[in-house]
Protein backbone atom coordinates (compact mmCIF):
# COMPACT_ATOMS: atom_id res chain seq x y z
CA UNK A 1 0.00 0.00 0.00
CA UNK A 2 1.28 3.69 -0.92
CA UNK A 3 0.84 6.34 1.34
CA UNK A 4 1.22 8.90 -1.20
CA UNK A 5 -2.08 10.07 -0.84
CA UNK A 6 -2.95 9.30 3.02
CA UNK A 7 -3.78 11.97 4.96
CA UNK A 8 -3.80 14.50 1.56
CA UNK A 9 -6.72 16.13 0.81
CA UNK A 10 -7.99 15.46 -3.19
CA UNK A 11 -7.17 17.90 -5.60
CA UNK A 12 -10.72 19.18 -5.85
CA UNK A 13 -11.31 19.65 -2.30
CA UNK A 14 -8.43 21.96 -2.31
CA UNK A 15 -9.54 24.09 -5.12
CA UNK A 16 -12.43 24.60 -3.48
CA UNK A 17 -10.82 25.77 -0.67
CA UNK A 18 -8.96 28.44 -2.81
CA UNK A 19 -12.20 29.72 -4.79
CA UNK A 20 -14.16 29.85 -1.25
CA UNK A 21 -11.32 31.95 -0.20
CA UNK A 22 -10.73 34.16 -3.17
CA UNK A 23 -14.58 34.88 -2.45
CA UNK A 24 -14.82 35.40 1.13
CA UNK A 25 -11.42 37.62 0.77
CA UNK A 26 -13.53 39.68 -2.37
CA UNK A 27 -16.86 39.80 -1.39
CA UNK A 28 -17.20 38.94 2.62
CA UNK A 29 -13.95 40.68 4.27
CA UNK A 30 -14.49 43.88 2.77
CA UNK A 31 -18.23 44.12 5.13
CA UNK A 32 -17.30 42.10 7.95
CA UNK A 33 -16.27 44.92 10.22
CA UNK A 34 -19.34 47.17 9.79
CA UNK A 35 -21.64 43.97 9.88
CA UNK A 36 -19.81 43.30 13.99
CA UNK A 37 -20.11 47.01 14.77
CA UNK A 38 -23.61 47.55 13.59
CA UNK A 39 -25.13 43.95 14.29
CA UNK A 40 -26.38 43.71 10.81
CA UNK A 41 -27.26 40.45 9.30
CA UNK A 42 -24.39 40.21 6.20
CA UNK A 43 -26.78 40.56 3.60
CA UNK A 44 -23.81 41.49 1.23
CA UNK A 45 -22.18 37.51 2.24
CA UNK A 46 -25.86 36.48 1.23
CA UNK A 47 -25.78 37.02 -2.20
CA UNK A 48 -22.42 36.34 -2.99
CA UNK A 49 -22.78 32.65 -1.41
CA UNK A 50 -26.34 32.47 -3.31
CA UNK A 51 -24.61 33.58 -7.19
CA UNK A 52 -21.48 31.66 -6.01
CA UNK A 53 -23.51 28.56 -4.66
CA UNK A 54 -22.28 28.45 -1.42
CA UNK A 55 -25.09 29.30 0.33
CA UNK A 56 -26.75 25.77 0.52
CA UNK A 57 -23.82 23.52 -1.35
CA UNK A 58 -24.95 20.33 0.59
CA UNK A 59 -28.28 20.21 -0.84
CA UNK A 60 -28.68 17.16 -3.29
CA UNK A 61 -28.16 18.15 -7.15
CA UNK A 62 -31.26 16.18 -7.63
CA UNK A 63 -32.86 19.06 -5.76
CA UNK A 64 -30.86 21.97 -7.28
CA UNK A 65 -27.80 22.42 -5.02
CA UNK A 66 -24.54 21.76 -6.02
CA UNK A 67 -24.27 18.23 -4.11
CA UNK A 68 -21.49 19.25 -1.12
CA UNK A 69 -20.50 16.21 0.50
CA UNK A 70 -19.36 17.17 4.57
CA UNK A 71 -16.51 17.86 4.00
CA UNK A 72 -17.00 19.67 0.94
CA UNK A 73 -19.27 21.95 3.16
CA UNK A 74 -17.21 22.20 6.19
CA UNK A 75 -14.46 23.79 3.70
CA UNK A 76 -16.76 26.22 2.50
CA UNK A 77 -17.91 27.12 6.29
CA UNK A 78 -13.68 27.16 7.77
CA UNK A 79 -13.16 29.52 4.59
CA UNK A 80 -16.18 32.17 5.40
CA UNK A 81 -15.47 31.97 9.10
CA UNK A 82 -11.51 32.47 8.62
CA UNK A 83 -13.23 36.07 7.53
CA UNK A 84 -16.39 36.84 9.50
CA UNK A 85 -17.96 34.22 11.60
CA UNK A 86 -21.41 35.60 10.98
CA UNK A 87 -21.49 35.39 7.53
CA UNK A 88 -20.49 31.78 8.00
CA UNK A 89 -23.09 30.83 10.04
CA UNK A 90 -25.48 31.29 6.72
CA UNK A 91 -24.61 27.76 4.87
CA UNK A 92 -23.79 26.36 8.84
CA UNK A 93 -27.67 27.14 9.50
CA UNK A 94 -29.43 26.10 6.18
CA UNK A 95 -27.54 22.58 6.58
CA UNK A 96 -28.53 22.33 10.49
CA UNK A 97 -32.15 23.75 9.73
CA UNK A 98 -32.33 21.46 6.17
CA UNK A 99 -30.83 18.50 7.48
CA UNK A 100 -34.02 16.81 9.35
CA UNK A 101 -35.62 16.99 6.26
CA UNK A 102 -32.46 15.52 4.32
CA UNK A 103 -32.26 12.84 6.45
CA UNK A 104 -35.85 11.79 7.08
CA UNK A 105 -38.22 13.33 4.69
CA UNK A 106 -40.04 12.20 1.67
CA UNK A 107 -39.19 12.76 -2.48
CA UNK A 108 -41.91 15.24 -2.24
CA UNK A 109 -40.99 17.43 0.97
CA UNK A 110 -36.96 17.59 -0.38
CA UNK A 111 -38.79 18.95 -4.08
CA UNK A 112 -40.61 21.14 -2.05
CA UNK A 113 -38.30 23.09 0.23
CA UNK A 114 -34.80 22.13 -0.85
CA UNK A 115 -35.10 23.74 -4.28
CA UNK A 116 -35.77 27.22 -3.03
CA UNK A 117 -33.08 26.44 -0.23
CA UNK A 118 -30.46 26.02 -2.82
CA UNK A 119 -31.95 29.21 -4.70
CA UNK A 120 -31.34 31.73 -1.14
CA UNK A 121 -33.93 31.08 0.89
CA UNK A 122 -32.70 30.43 4.16
CA UNK A 123 -33.80 27.45 6.91
CA UNK A 124 -33.05 27.64 10.90
CA UNK A 125 -33.61 25.16 13.47
CA UNK A 126 -36.06 25.52 16.23
CA UNK A 127 -35.02 23.58 18.83
CA UNK A 128 -33.66 25.25 21.93
CA UNK A 129 -36.33 26.70 24.49
CA UNK A 130 -35.73 29.13 28.00
CA UNK A 131 -36.06 25.76 29.90
CA UNK A 132 -35.02 23.36 27.72
CA UNK A 133 -31.40 23.60 26.67
CA UNK A 134 -28.60 21.06 27.56
CA UNK A 135 -32.07 18.56 28.05
CA UNK A 136 -33.57 19.10 25.04
CA UNK A 137 -35.98 16.46 25.60
CA UNK A 138 -38.18 18.87 28.01
CA UNK A 139 -39.01 21.13 25.56
CA UNK A 140 -42.69 22.41 26.21
CA UNK A 141 -43.72 23.36 22.43
CA UNK A 142 -46.61 21.46 21.59
CA UNK A 143 -48.29 20.09 18.08
CA UNK A 144 -51.78 18.84 18.59
CA UNK A 145 -53.85 17.00 16.03
CA UNK A 146 -56.66 19.11 14.54
CA UNK A 147 -58.58 17.08 11.50
CA UNK A 148 -56.29 16.11 9.17
CA UNK A 149 -53.34 18.08 10.05
CA UNK A 150 -51.53 19.79 13.31
CA UNK A 151 -51.97 23.23 15.54
CA UNK A 152 -48.23 24.43 17.28
CA UNK A 153 -48.02 26.30 20.38
CA UNK A 154 -45.34 27.53 22.25
CA UNK A 155 -41.99 29.19 21.86
CA UNK A 156 -38.46 28.53 20.62
CA UNK A 157 -35.19 30.16 22.29
CA UNK A 158 -31.40 31.16 20.59
CA UNK A 159 -32.74 30.41 17.03
CA UNK A 160 -29.57 31.45 14.93
CA UNK A 161 -31.03 33.53 11.84
CA UNK A 162 -34.36 33.56 12.55
CA UNK A 163 -36.57 36.23 11.29
CA UNK A 164 -34.24 35.83 8.31
CA UNK A 165 -34.45 32.61 7.19
CA UNK A 166 -37.90 31.38 4.93
CA UNK A 167 -38.05 27.94 6.36
CA UNK A 168 -38.14 25.97 10.11
CA UNK A 169 -37.80 22.88 11.23
CA UNK A 170 -39.71 22.71 14.75
CA UNK A 171 -39.11 19.82 17.18
CA UNK A 172 -42.33 19.58 18.84
CA UNK A 173 -44.08 17.43 21.45
CA UNK A 174 -46.64 15.70 20.32
CA UNK A 175 -47.28 13.37 23.21
CA UNK A 176 -46.37 14.54 26.67
CA UNK A 177 -46.52 11.55 28.42
CA UNK A 178 -44.00 9.31 25.90
CA UNK A 179 -41.37 11.79 26.73
CA UNK A 180 -38.78 11.74 24.33
CA UNK A 181 -40.55 9.48 21.91
CA UNK A 182 -43.66 12.06 22.08
CA UNK A 183 -41.65 14.30 20.56
CA UNK A 184 -42.13 14.82 16.35
CA UNK A 185 -40.60 17.04 13.59
CA UNK A 186 -42.57 19.60 11.60
CA UNK A 187 -41.46 22.06 9.15
CA UNK A 188 -43.22 25.79 9.54
CA UNK A 189 -42.65 28.13 7.21
CA UNK A 190 -42.15 32.13 7.88
CA UNK A 191 -45.22 33.34 6.09
CA UNK A 192 -47.53 30.89 7.95
CA UNK A 193 -49.86 32.34 10.35
CA UNK A 194 -49.05 32.49 13.91
CA UNK A 195 -45.42 32.61 13.82
CA UNK A 196 -43.62 35.48 14.73
CA UNK A 197 -40.18 36.78 16.29
CA UNK A 198 -38.73 38.40 19.35
CA UNK A 199 -36.09 41.14 18.82
CA UNK A 200 -31.98 40.53 18.23
CA UNK A 201 -30.48 39.33 20.84
CA UNK A 202 -28.08 41.76 22.40
CA UNK A 203 -24.98 39.08 22.13
CA UNK A 204 -21.45 39.12 22.77
CA UNK A 205 -20.31 37.74 18.99
CA UNK A 206 -21.56 36.77 16.40
CA UNK A 207 -23.45 40.25 15.69
CA UNK A 208 -24.14 39.86 12.42
CA UNK A 209 -26.41 36.58 12.86
CA UNK A 210 -29.61 37.87 14.27
CA UNK A 211 -30.62 35.35 17.32
CA UNK A 212 -34.20 35.51 18.13
CA UNK A 213 -37.25 33.60 20.35
CA UNK A 214 -39.44 32.13 17.67
CA UNK A 215 -43.31 32.01 18.85
CA UNK A 216 -45.91 29.64 17.59
CA UNK A 217 -49.51 30.93 18.43
CA UNK A 218 -52.02 28.58 17.00
CA UNK A 219 -50.00 27.72 14.01
CA UNK A 220 -51.96 25.37 11.74
CA UNK A 221 -50.46 23.15 9.15
CA UNK A 222 -51.26 20.16 7.00
CA UNK A 223 -49.68 16.64 7.97
CA UNK A 224 -47.52 16.90 5.03
CA UNK A 225 -45.55 19.25 7.40
CA UNK A 226 -44.50 16.58 9.73
CA UNK A 227 -41.21 14.90 9.15
CA UNK A 228 -40.79 11.50 9.29
CA UNK A 229 -42.92 9.21 11.75
CA UNK A 230 -44.70 10.84 14.68
CA UNK A 231 -42.59 10.05 17.85
CA UNK A 232 -39.33 10.13 15.74
CA UNK A 233 -38.52 13.78 16.56
CA UNK A 234 -36.41 13.84 18.84
CA UNK A 235 -33.80 10.60 17.54
CA UNK A 236 -33.69 12.68 14.15
CA UNK A 237 -32.93 15.65 15.89
CA UNK A 238 -30.01 14.02 17.98
CA UNK A 239 -28.83 12.64 14.48
CA UNK A 240 -28.83 15.89 12.49
CA UNK A 241 -26.82 17.52 15.26
CA UNK A 242 -24.73 14.34 15.01
CA UNK A 243 -23.68 15.42 11.76
CA UNK A 244 -24.18 19.33 12.14
CA UNK A 245 -21.54 19.50 15.08
CA UNK A 246 -18.77 19.04 12.83
CA UNK A 247 -19.87 22.19 11.10
CA UNK A 248 -19.27 23.99 14.06
CA UNK A 249 -15.67 22.34 14.66
CA UNK A 250 -15.35 23.53 10.92
CA UNK A 251 -16.36 27.02 11.67
CA UNK A 252 -14.35 27.29 14.70
CA UNK A 253 -10.86 26.19 12.68
CA UNK A 254 -11.73 29.44 10.43
CA UNK A 255 -12.20 31.62 13.57
CA UNK A 256 -9.00 30.41 14.67
CA UNK A 257 -6.74 30.27 11.43
CA UNK A 258 -8.40 34.10 10.60
CA UNK A 259 -6.99 35.25 14.15
CA UNK A 260 -3.49 32.71 13.44
CA UNK A 261 -2.82 34.46 10.04
CA UNK A 262 -3.39 38.18 11.64
CA UNK A 263 -0.79 37.45 14.27
CA UNK A 264 1.59 36.42 12.02
CA UNK A 265 1.02 39.09 9.73
CA UNK A 266 1.10 41.73 12.81
CA UNK A 267 4.00 40.20 13.79
CA UNK A 268 6.19 40.73 11.04
CA UNK A 269 4.93 44.77 11.07
CA UNK A 270 5.44 45.98 14.61
CA UNK A 271 9.01 46.57 15.26
CA UNK A 272 10.22 47.22 18.86
CA UNK A 273 14.04 46.87 20.31
CA UNK A 274 15.08 47.42 16.44
CA UNK A 275 13.41 44.33 15.19
CA UNK A 276 10.20 42.66 14.40
CA UNK A 277 8.42 41.18 17.55
CA UNK A 278 8.27 37.75 15.36
CA UNK A 279 12.27 37.58 16.14
CA UNK A 280 11.40 37.06 19.61
CA UNK A 281 11.39 33.79 21.37
CA UNK A 282 8.46 34.50 23.44
CA UNK A 283 6.53 35.40 20.40
CA UNK A 284 7.72 32.32 17.96
CA UNK A 285 6.43 30.16 20.84
CA UNK A 286 3.22 31.41 20.89
CA UNK A 287 2.52 31.63 17.49
CA UNK A 288 3.82 28.30 17.15
CA UNK A 289 1.22 26.53 19.61
CA UNK A 290 -1.89 28.63 17.69
CA UNK A 291 -0.42 26.52 14.42
CA UNK A 292 -0.07 23.41 15.75
CA UNK A 293 -3.63 23.37 17.80
CA UNK A 294 -5.21 24.50 14.62
CA UNK A 295 -3.65 21.77 12.24
CA UNK A 296 -4.52 19.05 14.92
CA UNK A 297 -7.92 20.25 15.10
CA UNK A 298 -8.08 20.39 11.44
CA UNK A 299 -7.37 16.69 10.78
CA UNK A 300 -10.13 15.55 13.45
CA UNK A 301 -12.08 17.96 12.25
CA UNK A 302 -11.77 16.64 8.62
CA UNK A 303 -11.71 12.94 10.06
CA UNK A 304 -15.00 13.44 11.36
CA UNK A 305 -16.45 15.00 7.92
CA UNK A 306 -15.49 11.85 6.40
CA UNK A 307 -17.16 9.57 9.21
CA UNK A 308 -19.93 12.14 8.59
CA UNK A 309 -20.56 10.90 5.18
CA UNK A 310 -20.09 7.74 5.47
CA UNK A 311 -22.43 7.51 8.39
CA UNK A 312 -19.37 5.56 10.36
CA UNK A 313 -20.51 3.69 13.27
CA UNK A 314 -18.33 6.03 15.49
CA UNK A 315 -19.40 9.08 14.02
CA UNK A 316 -20.98 10.31 17.58
CA UNK A 317 -17.53 9.98 19.31
CA UNK A 318 -15.96 11.70 16.16
CA UNK A 319 -18.71 14.67 15.58
CA UNK A 320 -18.35 15.63 19.48
CA UNK A 321 -14.58 15.59 19.58
CA UNK A 322 -14.30 17.77 16.57
CA UNK A 323 -16.80 20.18 18.13
CA UNK A 324 -15.37 19.77 21.69
CA UNK A 325 -11.59 20.18 20.47
CA UNK A 326 -11.82 22.69 17.50
CA UNK A 327 -13.74 25.32 19.29
CA UNK A 328 -11.62 25.08 22.76
CA UNK A 329 -8.40 25.60 20.19
CA UNK A 330 -10.48 28.67 18.62
CA UNK A 331 -10.72 30.13 21.95
CA UNK A 332 -7.22 29.70 22.83
CA UNK A 333 -6.19 30.66 19.66
CA UNK A 334 -8.00 34.08 19.37
CA UNK A 335 -6.98 34.81 23.13
CA UNK A 336 -3.49 34.58 22.54
CA UNK A 337 -4.14 36.35 18.82
CA UNK A 338 -5.40 39.34 21.04
CA UNK A 339 -2.09 38.81 23.18
CA UNK A 340 0.04 39.35 20.17
CA UNK A 341 -0.75 42.54 19.03
CA UNK A 342 -1.08 43.67 22.82
CA UNK A 343 -2.96 46.86 22.65
CA UNK A 344 -3.73 46.75 19.01
CA UNK A 345 -5.58 43.69 19.65
CA UNK A 346 -7.87 44.76 22.02
CA UNK A 347 -9.40 47.37 20.04
CA UNK A 348 -11.40 46.75 16.67
CA UNK A 349 -9.47 48.40 14.34
CA UNK A 350 -7.81 44.94 14.00
CA UNK A 351 -10.24 41.80 13.77
CA UNK A 352 -8.74 39.65 16.43
CA UNK A 353 -10.86 41.29 18.98
CA UNK A 354 -13.90 40.28 17.09
CA UNK A 355 -12.74 36.62 16.49
CA UNK A 356 -12.01 36.05 20.26
CA UNK A 357 -15.84 37.47 21.12
CA UNK A 358 -16.75 35.14 17.93
CA UNK A 359 -14.96 32.20 19.55
CA UNK A 360 -16.70 31.81 22.62
CA UNK A 361 -20.34 30.85 21.20
CA UNK A 362 -18.38 27.90 19.30
CA UNK A 363 -17.48 26.12 22.55
CA UNK A 364 -21.69 26.74 23.50
CA UNK A 365 -23.99 26.29 20.75
CA UNK A 366 -25.44 22.68 19.11
CA UNK A 367 -24.48 21.59 22.97
CA UNK A 368 -21.94 23.11 25.09
CA UNK A 369 -18.51 21.54 25.32
CA UNK A 370 -19.33 19.78 28.57
CA UNK A 371 -22.21 18.30 27.18
CA UNK A 372 -19.70 16.82 24.42
CA UNK A 373 -17.64 15.35 26.78
CA UNK A 374 -20.51 13.63 28.09
CA UNK A 375 -21.26 12.35 24.63
CA UNK A 376 -17.43 11.24 23.94
CA UNK A 377 -17.50 9.81 27.21
CA UNK A 378 -20.26 7.41 26.64
CA UNK A 379 -18.98 6.74 22.87
CA UNK A 380 -15.15 5.64 23.64
CA UNK A 381 -13.54 4.18 20.66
Amino acid sequence: MSLEDVFTLPAEYNELRSSVRALSEKEIAPFAQAVDADHRYPQEAHNALVKAGLFAAHVPTEFGGDGADALAACLIIEEVARVCASASLIPAVNKLGSLPLILSGSKEQKERWLRPLAQGKGFSYCLSESEAGSDASALKTKAERKGDGWVINGSKKWISNAGESEFYTVIAQTDPSKGSKGITAFIVEKSDPGISFGAPEKKMGFRGSPTREVYFDNVEISDDRRIGEVGKGFSIAMDTLDHTRITIAAQALGIAQGALDAAEKYSHERKQFGKEIFEFQAIQFILADMAMNIEAARQLTYAAAAKSERNDKDLKFFSAASKAFASDVAMKVTTDAVQVLGGYGYVSDYPVERMMRDAKLTQIYEGTNQIQRIVIARNLP
